[in-house]
C-alpha cells in the first residue's frame, strides 16, 4: 500500500479550507468509491468511510470523525449518509456536501429501482419467489445480529437494559407510536444526564470505529475549524429556506393537486413525517415503516417488506433505501390513470426525495454550530438512552418479521389494554424455520459475514424451489 503520509498535505495554522490540499475532483472519486463499497447497513458503511477517509487518506482526524458521527447520530435520518454530507461539506463547502451525499445514495437508488421493476414484473415467477424465500431467512438473522451488536454497545447497566425492555413492551404489546418512544427515551436521558446520575453518564454509545488512530493535527484538514464552517446566521437562514422549499414544495403541490387519500399524497406525507422521526438508525425506523406500510396503508404484505429489506441488504447505500421499494410497490398497486410501472417509478423517486432531502438540510443548517455539542453531558446522555431504546425497537422489528414469515396464521389476543399477536403453531412454515435456524447459526456461531449468508440463503431458497417443483 502506498505511504499513507504521502496522501495528504498537512496544513499550517491557516483555517482556510482551500489550503488543505484536497482537490474537489479527487474527493468526488473517493466519495464514489465509498458509495460503491457501502454494504452492510450503517455500521459497515461508517467503517468503510473511516477506513478510507481517516486511515487511508488522512483527510480528517479520529476525534473530528467521531465528533461528526456523534452529531449525526443525534439527527433523524440515516447517520452514515449524513456523516458523508458533513465531511464533504467540511472539506469543500456546500458543493462538497451535496456531491458526497448524492453519490452515497445514488448506487443504491439505481439498484433498488431496478430490483423493484424486476420484482413487480416477475414477482410471481417461481424462481423469484424461491430466491426471496431464502433471503427472508438471512434477513431475520441479520436483524437479530443487529439487536445483539447494538445491545452490547448500548446496554452498559441495568437502567439501559430497563429502557430497552420498556421500549419493546411499549411497541410490541401496547403499539405505542415509535416517535413517542424515542422522544420519551431522549427526555429521560437528557434530564438524567443533566442531573449527573451515574447510569446515564455512559458516553456517546459509539465504540472506536478504527484501530489506526490519526490525530486531528496530523490530518489534511488539521485541528482548526475552516472559515466556511462558521457562517453568519443569515447564511443558515438561507440554507433553511432553500432546504425547506425543496422538501416541502412537492408535498404541498401534491396535496393541492391530488388531495388527501391519493397514494402519491400519502407517500409524500408519510415519508416526510418519517424523515423527521427516524432516530436510532435504519433498523429502528423500519419497524415503524413496516407496520404502517403493511397494516395501515396496505402497500405491502408482511413478507414483501422482508423482500425489500433483502434488496437493501445486498445493494450499496443506506439501508433505509428500502423505503424506495415500499413507495414503488404502493404506487404500483394504485396507479390510477398511469401505467403501473410508471406510477411505481414515480412513487419510488418521490419516496427517495422526501426521505433524503431533509438530510442535507439538517447538516447544512446545524453542522456549523455542532461545536456547542462537544462535551455536553446532557446531550450525550440523551443519545445513550435513545440508543438503548433502539435495541428494544429493533427487537420489536425482528419479532414482528419472524411472526409473519415463520407462521402462516396469527391469532390476536387482547388482555388488560394489550394487543398481542400469537402464532398458531400448526401454521409454522417448517422449511423457512430450518433456513432461519441455519442462518442464525452461521451468523452467531460461526461468525459468517453478511454477504455470504445472504448469498447462501438465496441459493438454498432456489434449490428448495427446484426440489418442490416451484421453479
Amino acid at each position: 500500500m502506498a505511504n499513507l503520509e504521502s496522501t495528504a498535505t498537512v496544513p499550517t495554522q491557516s483555517p482556510d479550507a482551500s489550503n488543505h490540499g484536497i482537490s474537489f475532483r479527487d474527493a468526488m472519486w473517493v466519495w464514489a468509491r465509498v458509495a460503491a463499497l457501502s454494504f452492510g447497513g450503517p455500521a459497515g458503511q461508517i467503517a468503510v468511510m473511516h477506513r478510507i477517509i481517516v486511515e487511508e487518506k488522512r483527510w480528517i482526524g479520529e476525534n473530528r470523525f467521531l465528533h461528526a458521527l456523534n452529531y449525526c447520530t443525534l439527527l433523524p435520518g440515516p447517520e452514515a449518509q449524513q456523516l458523508a454530507i458533513y465531511i464533504g461539506w467540511l472539506l469543500h463547502k456546500t458543493k462538497g456536501g451535496l456531491v458526497a451525499g448524492i453519490l452515497f445514495v445514488l448506487p443504491g437508488a439505481i439498484a433498488i429501482m431496478a430490483l423493484s421493476w424486476i420484482y413487480a414484473i416477475f414477482g410471481n415467477v417461481g424462481a423469484v419467489q424461491a430466491l426471496f424465500f431464502g433471503l427472508k431467512a438471512a434477513v431475520l438473522a441479520i436483524v437479530l445480529e443487529a439487536v445483539s451488536r447494538i445491545g452490547r454497545r448500548a446496554l452498559k447497566n441495568n437502567v439501559m437494559v430497563g429502557l430497552a425492555a420498556a421500549a419493546f413492551v411499549a411497541l410490541f404489546f401496547f403499539h405505542a407510536p415509535f416517535p413517542l418512544v424515542i422522544l420519551a427515551a431522549g427526555v429521560i436521558g437528557y434530564f438524567g444526564g443533566r442531573s449527573g446520575l451515574a447510569p446515564f453518564l455512559t458516553g456517546n454509545g459509539h465504540a472506536k470505529v478504527g484501530s489506526n488512530q490519526v490525530a486531528d493535527a496530523d490530518s489534511a484538514l488539521g485541528e482548526d475549524i475552516p472559515a466556511h464552517a462558521r457562517p453568519p446566521a443569515s447564511w443558515s437562514l438561507k440554507v433553511a429556506a432553500a432546504g425547506l422549499l425543496l422538501w416541502v414544495l412537492p408535498v404541498v403541490a401534491l396535496l393541492a393537486l391530488l388531495g388527501p387519500g391519493n397514494v402519491f399524497t400519502d407517500i409524500a406525507v408519510f415519508f416526510s413525517k418519517m424523515a423527521m422521526v427516524t432516530f436510532g438508525g435504519a433498523y429502528a425506523v423500519l419497524s415503524y415503516v413496516a407496520q404502517q406500510a403493511v397494516d395501515h396503508y396496505g402497500w405491502l404484505r408482511p413478507g414483501e417488506m422482508l423482500d425489500g429489506l433483502g434488496m437493501a441488504e445486498t445493494t450499496p447505500g443506506p439501508l433505509i433505501m428500502v423505503t424506495q421499494f415500499v413507495g414503488f410497490m404502493g404506487a404500483y398497486r394504485a396507479p390510477g390513470s398511469l401505467h403501473p410501472l410508471v406510477a411505481g417509478t414515480l412513487g419510488g423517486l418521490l419516496t427517495t426525495w422526501v426521505t433524503f432531502v431533509p438530510c442535507f438540510l439538517w447538516i447544512f443548517l446545524g453542522a456549523p454550530f455542532m461545536e456547542t455539542l462537544r462535551s455536553n453531558k446532557a446531550l450525550s446522555a440523551a443519545l445513550a438512552t435513545i440508543t438503548a431504546a433502539v435495541v428494544g425497537v429493533i427487537l420489536n422489528l425482528a419479532v414482528w418479521f419472524a411472526l409473519h414469515v415463520l407462521f402462516g396464521e396469527l391469532q390476536e389476543i387482547r388482555w388488560f389494554g394489550m394487543t398481542l399477536e400469537v402464532p398458531v403453531l400448526r401454521s409454522v412454515n417448517v422449511p423457512s424455520l430450518i433456513l432461519t435456524i441455519g442462518a442464525l447459526l452461521a451468523v452467531f456461531r460461526f461468525k459468517v459475514g453478511m454477504i455470504p449468508v445472504l448469498a447462501a440463503s438465496a441459493i438454498l431458497g432456489l434449490l428448495y424451489g427446484l426440489a418442490t417443483g416451484a421453479i
